[in-house]
């Protein structure tokens, strides 16, 4: 009997420790991962294929380009019809970024075109032929500058770590109370301001919230504030238009090879004469604007004064164009011009030593200074929104003064 029990105690033993050491040796159990799709930024996978790069060449089209990538006549119809909606063939630029990427290193499976430097269009070239839109990523910066005149705005602008864009705003912002011409030393540039920054280099000036123009001890405040009714958007402290009856300059960036004087030595025929007028060296072709609204009184030969156009404003003011190289398409006497419209382009008609604009103001009928004239303003912000604009003039001035402390602590 004592026998019997001790076998099956044993028995009972052997069981448990193998069940013990079973449960010891048995693998766990993995479960399966979930599958993620992978997400590719152009909308496949690049690093499948072979890729081309290239720049659009002047003269050639969608269709000549996509043959001579490989794609057949009758699917870069197809292609086009497919992506009408997102592209229009007519508006392809030269010098335009475009990449080609090949499957077995001749069959072209995508064409991707840059619009510009943030929007491309992906065009699928097999199977299903097919266009989408991709957008790079954009960020968004918060910068502030203080420039102060030294050698040029634009050399000043690099030294102080703002990129030159700023100065095409700042000179549409300025453009009827700072000659960006007559930038004098010292002259000094503080400005708040958004920038659009693609891949690390900034493409774009989202706008200028804040800026401050100074000469001596004479401060000239621009602050952005939209008060939705399509007009000016930039105003003084006191709410006054930055906007003015007549542009300081009739073009953009250039520089003033002669002044106003009543005794000048002209430069062809060597004698004293007067020059009622501001000349403006700029290369031929270059725009030449009319510097307020008004009416073409005459466009023709002016003798030694070229191609001319002439524009009268109002009952007390005319200015006058000269040496253009051509007038504007379709202009004509008696045509309503308004600010800021091209009526011409810089050449060397006439009697002239170069290519430059020769630009004068009558009040009167009489010639004065373009370089000293006073032009009114344009009509203030409206009388509801002047609380508005006191309190975020009183807070942007307070930002910038704080961000460029702290600019200069860093």
């Amino acid at each position: 009997m004592k026998r019997n029990l001790a076998a099956v105690f044993i028995l009972f033993l052997l069981t448990l420790s193998c069940n013990w050491g079973g449960r010891r040796a048995a693998a766990p159990v993995e479960e399966p991962e979930e599958k993620k799709d992978t997400v590719y930024p152009l909308g496949f996978c690049t690093d499948s294929f072979t890729r081309a790069d290239g720049k659009v060449p002047e003269g050639a089209t969608f269709s000549g380009l996509m043959g001579s990538l490989g794609l057949s006549g009758e699917d870069t119809y197809k292609l086009i019809k497919a992506s009408d909606s997102l592209f229009d063939v007519r508006k392809f630029r030269a010098g335009a970024a475009w990449q080609a990427y090949y499957q077995d290193s001749t069959i072209l499976r995508y064409f991707v075109y840059e619009e510009n430097r943030v929007h491309s269009i992906i065009f699928q070239c097999m199977d299903s032929l097919a266009a989408w839109a991709y957008d790079k990523p954009v960020e968004r910066q918060e910068k502030v500058a203080d420039v102060t005149i030294n050698t040029s705005l634009w050399n000043d602008m690099l030294d102080a770590g703002a990129s030159p864009l700023v100065i095409v705003e700042l000179a549409d912002i300025y453009a009827w109370t700072v000659d960006f011409f007559g930038l004098q030393k010292g002259d000094r540039f503080r400005v708040l301001y958004h920038q659009d920054v693609c891949e690390g280099e900034v493409f774009k000036i989202a706008d200028v919230e804040y800026a401050v123009f100074s000469r001596g001890e004479k401060d000239s405040h621009a602050l952005y504030f939209d008060q939705q009714d399509g007009g000016n958007k930039y105003w003084n402290e006191k709410g006054e238009s930055m906007r003015k009856a007549f542009l300081k300059a009739p073009l953009k960036f250039t520089r003033i090879s002669s002044g106003f004087t009543y005794h000048r030595v002209h430069p062809v025929h060597g004698v004293v004469r007067p020059h009622t007028a501001i000349d403006y060296a700029a290369p031929t072709g270059t725009p030449v604007m009319s510097i307020g609204d008004g009416t073409v009184i005459s466009k023709g030969w002016a003798g030694g004064g070229g191609n001319t156009v002439k524009v009268r404003h109002n009952s007390v003011y005319t200015t006058s164009y000269m040496h253009l190289s051509k007038y504007a398409s379709g202009l004509k006497v008696g045509d309503r011009v308004h600010q800021g419209q091209v009526i011409g382009y810089v050449g060397m008609t006439g009697t002239a030593t170069g290519p430059h604009l020769d630009f004068r103001v009558y009040k009167n009928g009489t010639p004065i200074n373009p370089l000293k004239m006073e032009a009114p303003s344009g009509d203030p912000i409206h009388e509801q929104y002047k609380p508005a604009l006191d309190s975020l003039y009183q807070f942007r001035a307070h930002k910038l003064d704080s961000l460029l402390t702290l600019q200069q602590v860093l």
